[in-house]
């Protein structure tokens, strides 16, 4: 076997994607090389698993520095030249700060479903559900969100990959969870779904529904072989929204929700909201690109925030 230094992928003609071994990390692992395999049938994948510190533990993402806990490990297999792909959750990609050096994203694939789901054994959907009922989940944006559409429900914190949060539930942990439609769909239960939740009433977080592929910089090999996957749309909607969190330099402890929609006739929008963790406070931006590039609309949506206070509210959260 060649080293990864001699033929820019791994070797001839075999690309080794790192995954962690959660099943829904696996299921999008799956999907690129399904993709990958339409696309350049010539090129074999093998997956390198990895456990990340983020998989491991189960407390406060804050304690182990925020959600860099679940990409750490697998930057470091790439980097080592362990493996020559990385497959994200780009919702899970810290944006407060660059990739790690010598990596980049050298595609975005086509957009899933950026809604929350509501799953509650009985069916019922939030307006349905009597107060106290018991809501699972530690993301502060939907606990923020939470409290302003329905403050009668209490949030728990939840933490683990999807198929550990329907046990939870099953064990009765909670009443209701909160989960992402793209997640339900990579594994394969959206039967379980009682409710599918509009943008308006639940905001996205940044980067939803959106696999990035990642890769060393200098591996034009690997680059050139996964190019073609990525989505030009997609591309310009996750540069907008990735410099949006970097200007506001957002951290895992952030409310932030927003999403970015590339329209056919080339035309951008970005709606980005800012909230306080109890949901007093919400900042709101929306605006249309025109002619600027998806990084300048990213920047020019967050400078709106700021100018509405967002520093503050995010400054005040403890990380």
């Amino acid at each position: 076997m060649s080293s990864a230094s001699d033929s820019g992928h791994g070797s001839a003609g075999l690309i080794r994607i790192v995954s962690r071994s959660s099943p829904m990390a696996l299921a999008q692992v799956e999907r690129v090389r399904t993709e990958l395999a339409a696309l350049r049938p010539g090129i074999r994948t093998e997956v390198v698993p990895v456990t990340t510190s983020g998989d491991r533990w189960m407390g406060d993402l804050s304690k182990l520095g925020g959600k860099g806990a679940f990409t750490k490990e697998v930057d470091a297999a790439l980097l080592a030249g362990e493996a020559d792909l990385a497959v994200h959750c780009i919702k899970d990609v810290p944006a407060d700060r660059p990739l790690p050096a010598g990596t980049v994203f050298a595609a975005y694939l086509k957009r899933d479903d950026i809604r929350d789901a509501v799953i509650h054994p009985e069916g019922l959907t939030l307006d349905e559900m009597p107060a106290g009922t018991r809501i699972g989940t530690s993301s502060v944006r939907r606990v923020a969100q939470l409290a302003i559409t329905h403050p009668q429900l209490e949030c728990v914190p939840m933490r683990g990959n999807a198929n550990r949060r329907l046990e939870k539930l099953a064990a009765g942990e909670c009443d209701a969870l909160m989960l992402a439609v793209s997640g339900l769909e990579r594994i394969g239960r959206t039967d379980r779904i009682s409710e599918i939740l509009p943008v308006d009433t639940m905001c996205p977080p940044i980067g939803a529904g959106v696999l990035g592929l990642q890769c060393r910089e200098d591996d034009t090999g690997t680059i050139e072989a996964v190019a073609g996957l990525g989505d030009s749309e997609v591309w310009k909607e996750i540069t907008a929204e990735r410099m949006l969190l970097h200007v506001l330099q957002g951290h895992c402890n952030s409310p932030i929700a927003g999403y970015a929609k590339a329209e056919r006739d080339g035309r951008l929008s970005l709606r980005a909201r800012v909230f306080s963790p109890d949901g007093k406070t919400v900042l709101d931006a929306h605006e249309w690109a025109g002619p600027l590039d998806p990084a300048t609309l990213g920047t020019s949506v967050a400078v709106a925030l700021l100018r509405q206070g967002a520093r503050e509210v995010i400054d005040t959260i403890p990380h």
